[in-house]
Formats: C-alpha cells, sequence, structure tokens
C-alpha cells in the first residue's frame, strides 16, 4: 500500500468520534494525517463536541476532548495532499464561512482527489458548491442544504450505518457509520484492508 497524505479540516466543536476516529484509523494503515483550523498552528487545540443520540428528537451534545491540530492551517497547499477528510459537528457551519477553506475543497474536487465527509460536513461542501448533481448523504437536518445545493440526496433516516460514493466522493450520515465510511473511502485511497 502506498502512503497517502490526507488534510483534514476541523474548527472548534467537531464531533469527537468524527475528527479520533478517521484521524486514528488512518494513521494505523500508514496515511500521513494532517488536521488543520482556520486561525490555528501546529500545536494547539480545538474543543471537540461529543453527539449522542438518546431518544430525543435530535441528537445530544457534551464537551469532549481537546484534539491536536498538527499542521498550521496558513503553511498548507492543497496540491501536496491525496485526499480530504471534512468530519461533521459543529465546526462546519463556521469553518465553511473561510474563503480558503472553500478553495481547498474546490482544489479536491476540480483534481478528482478523494473526499471524505461525514454528518454536517457536508455543510462545507455545499458552501464550496461541489455537490451539484452528487450522489450523497449527512446527518438528516442538513438535508435542506445538500438538496439547496444540487446534491442528489439520500436519505440517511433509516439507518446511520451506511456510506456513499459517488466517483470520488464517499458520504455518510453520522459515526455510526464510520466502518463503511472509512472502507469505502480507504477503497478510494487505493489502501487494501483484508478481512
Amino acid at each position: 500500500m502506498a502512503e497517502k497524505k490526507i488534510l483534514m479540516l476541523v474548527g472548534d466543536y467537531v464531533e469527537d468520534y468524527e475528527a479520533m476516529v478517521p484521524f486514528q484509523m488512518l494513521t494505523m494503515v500508514g496515511h500521513t494525517v494532517h488536521a488543520v483550523c482556520p486561525g490555528k498552528k501546529a500545536g494547539e487545540t480545538v474543543a471537540t463536541a461529543i453527539h449522542d443520540f438518546e431518544g430525543e428528537q435530535t441528537y445530544s451534545e457534551k464537551r469532549g476532548h481537546n484534539f491536536a491540530i498538527n499542521a498550521t492551517f496558513d503553511e498548507i497547499k492543497p496540491e501536496d495532499y491525496d485526499a480530504l477528510v471534512i468530519p461533521g459537528g459543529r465546526a462546519p457551519e463556521y469553518i465553511r464561512l473561510n474563503t480558503k477553506v472553500l478553495e481547498i475543497v474546490r482544489h479536491f474536487a476540480e483534481n478528482n482527489k478523494p473526499i471524505a465527509s461525514i454528518c454536517h460536513g457536508q455543510q462545507v461542501l455545499a458552501a464550496a458548491g461541489v455537490v451539484k448533481g452528487r450522489l450523497c448523504t449527512a446527518y438528516p437536518a442538513c438535508m435542506p442544504d445538500m438538496v439547496g445545493a444540487g446534491a442528489k440526496w439520500v436519505d440517511a433516516n433509516e439507518t446511520f450505518t451506511n456510506a456513499y460514493v459517488d466517483g470520488n466522493l464517499v458520504t455518510a450520515a453520522a459515526w455510526p457509520g464510520h466502518p463503511q465510511w472509512m472502507r469505502k473511502f480507504l477503497e478510494l485511497l487505493g489502501s487494501k484492508i483484508e478481512p
């Protein structure tokens, strides 16, 4: 397996599992992952949020961990990376306001590089204008954003364990979909995981 260099876009109150688990999984199989946040430098952290499904009409939210930023946002060049990961949580709703974040996402889309986005991360994809005509899912509350951006919406209400691939894009609705989401992303990267 050839090592890939992967960029992960995070921000304060990124969903804990959706940042930490993919970071660890991708690192475990031999890839290099650089987690960056607008306005932050390598060595700093972002606060995470833990979202859970506890019977209410929407998820609950609790303060999570401090997630380490290991690269400086202002210094990264998207052309140096093979793939992109966008976790969910509350971070996407504000990092999508950053022009450089949107330019980064467009670089990966226009160059057909693998993109893995989960939950509310798809708000960044919609803001970047890269989902028109693309089959994808997201956390159900993001459906208006996705449909408004021209995506072909796949309803994730029945189960959060699925992931969907459309070309270079793999999306999932929430962290219960990690096994399929990461497996399909690793396939796009050309990584082989034996059963």
